[in-house]
């Protein structure tokens, strides 16, 4: 009998000790979603980063533009007035092209990087800049990115 308390018990123990929060945060959901918690504004990101390349983190934000090919990047409002451009793990899912405006969440990787000239007249191309906008990107940018392995938009 002892043995079986014993055992029960330490079940009932290793349970509770693995078990996640994995609630998620309400709202359309696409790729892997976004638990709870933890949500860091746009405004705080590079902060969080300090001197790191590469981040895991969540964040929420306003969405600025959306690909209109087939939504597959968008872009959200940040403090200074840049755009920070979201990408979606492994081109896994896409992003509605009608949420402009809308708050997100997200959950994924924040980087700092250097965009080519090339990689930079191909989203312009996607945004359906004019081939005058396009000519005049001559040179590569830094910035702050995210690629999300889950996005909710906010209700």
């Amino acid at each position: 009998m002892k043995k079986l308390i014993l055992s029960l018990s330490f079940c009932a123990m290793s349970f509770c000790a693995l078990a996640q929060d994995t609630a998620g945060i309400p709202g359309k959901s696409f790729g892997n979603g976004v638990t709870a918690g933890n949500l860091l504004p746009v405004s705080k990101i590079e902060a969080a980063m300090g001197d790191q390349k590469t981040v895991p983190m969540k964040i929420t934000g306003e969405v600025v533009e959306v690909c209109q090919k087939k939504g597959c990047w968008m872009t959200l409002k940040t403090p200074s007035g840049e755009s920070m451009r979201i990408t979606f793990k492994d081109y896994a899912f896409f992003m509605p092209m009608d949420i402009v405006g809308k708050k997100v969440a997200l959950d994924g990787l924040a980087k700092k990087q250097t965009i080519s000239v090339e990689t930079l007249r191909h989203y312009a191309e996607d945004a359906h800049k004019s081939a005058e906008e396009v000519a005049k990107i001559n040179a590569p940018k830094k910035e702050l990115a995210f690629e999300a392995k889950g996005v909710v938009i906010l209700e």
